[in-house]
């Protein structure tokens, strides 16, 4: 796990870096730079402040005041730095390569590449929306509360975590369909062109989870396809308040303790079964003498627990340096995702009819993800049942891509065009 890949920090030569520091200047001379050689060649300044004053002035914004207010801060509250996230770099991987190689692949499908790098903003923007609003809608509680702005800051704030590959995958596909409906353009044989290219970037993606700590499997056995996360990881946090990192267990309706480790912290601090368990806290005890040139968010807290009425601390030296061992719902998922990408890029070879690549990417997704939603833990079920939402919308994608398949092989037989267009 490695959330923040890089610091810039907040200043350098006593300027800052963003708001109206180094950045700022620097865009400044490149707009005078780029003045003074339209001026140069005969252009008129004019026109170029007409055509591109725009993209300028919203970088200018964005550096001035956008950047500052996103920056990390440290336990005063003093701005130290902005953080480049993995999960954010990998998501950039993600995209990149997945275009790319969906560039590749429609040249050898007879379509020109400019189609897809065409599409491709809508897919991003489209894909990132999507998968961002359907986390959004299954946890709004982390989201809406506090003042609006505060709300809206969280709700943008994706770069950290907090996307939901299926929204990714509906909110990209219905707009890449409409550009290509829009534009009269093959939309199955292009389905067939990008959907192996998505799970490339799914790889890439899953390699962010594992960076951020998030989309962890269940507890298991140290072993070659476990994972132990550090402090500021969620698991980390959950086996906190389960209690199960300290070294007890409690049942959740009554309170009361059920089971206590031996030689666990808990067992060293006198808790027994049979206890009443009060409150897990946080100690903020460690946040008064934090440096400052540190991020309050990686500053390790303490944890204080209340048994019977009495108050019991753990610094963070006395808590365990790692999360006990789960499985490694991450690594699983990026590995089956390049294979999935690269079984289909392979079948392509082989001669379908139109649209049959597409619908059998979704439906083994579909069960691709079915199978590892019971390897992870960090969503609960829903409507009444054991299924997670992410299983229910893998019945109805399965369901869907069956339908889809029945169509193109059992329907109008003069719409199952065979996509010859064989890669050679």
């Amino acid at each position: 796990m490695r959330r923040t890949l890089v610091l810039i920090p907040h200043e350098i030569a006593s300027l800052p870096v963003f708001g109206f520091g180094w950045v700022l200047i620097a865009l400044a001379v490149g707009l005078a730079i780029r003045l003074a050689f339209a001026k140069k060649t005969g252009t008129s300044i004019g026109n170029v402040l007409a055509n591109e004053g725009l993209v300028w002035g919203m970088a200018i914004a964005a550096v001035a005041f956008v950047v500052p207010r996103i920056e990390l801060q440290n336990a005063y509250g003093e701005p130290v730095g902005l953080a480049i996230r993995g999960y954010g770099v990998m998501l950039l991987a993600a995209v990149g390569s997945a275009v790319y190689l969906a560039a590749v692949r429609a040249k050898r499908y007879g379509l020109d590449p400019d189609v897809i790098y065409s599409v491709a903003p809508w897919a991003f923007f489209g894909g990132i929306g999507g998968a961002r609003l359907f986390y959004v809608i299954q946890y709004h509680n982390e989201f809406f509360h506090g003042s609006l702005g505060e709300s809206i800051g969280r709700v943008l704030n994706f770069t950290e975590g907090g996307l939901v590959v299926y929204g990714s995958f509906i909110g990209g596909g219905l707009a890449v369909a409409y550009v290509l409906w829009r534009r009269k353009l093959p939309v199955m044989k292009l389905g067939d062109v990008i959907v192996p290219c998505m799970f490339l970037g799914l790889f890439f993606g899953r390699m962010g989870c594992i960076m951020n700590g998030c989309c962890y499997g269940g507890r298991c056995e140290e072993g070659p396809m476990s994972v132990r996360f550090p402090p500021g990881a969620k698991v980390y946090a959950d086996q906190i308040g389960s209690g199960e990192l300290l070294g007890f267990s409690y049942d959740e309706q009554t309170r009361a303790i059920t089971s206590v480790k031996s030689s666990s912290l808990a067992d060293q601090a006198g808790v027994k079964v049979g206890d009443q368990l009060n409150a897990i806290d946080y100690d903020y005890t460690p946040l008064e003498v934090a440096p400052r040139d540190v991020p309050a968010e990686d500053v390790q807290k303490g944890i204080a627990l209340t048994v019977n009425a009495r108050r019991i601390r753990w610094s963070p030296d006395e808590l365990p340096p790692l999360a006990l061992p789960v499985r490694a719902a991450q690594i699983i998922s990026s590995l089956s995702a390049l294979v999935m990408c690269v079984s289909l890029c392979w079948l392509s070879r082989l001669d379908f009819r139109t649209g049959t690549i597409m619908f059998l990417g979704f439906a083994a997704y579909a069960v691709l993800r079915f199978v590892l939603e019971i390897v992870r833990v960090d969503e609960g079920g829903q409507f009444g049942t054991s299924f997670s939402i992410s299983q229910w919308v893998s019945i109805v994608v399965l369901l869907g891509s069956a339908i889809g398949l029945g169509g193109i092989y059992f329907g109008n037989q003069r719409n199952a065009s065979v996509a010859t267009t064989a890669l050679k």
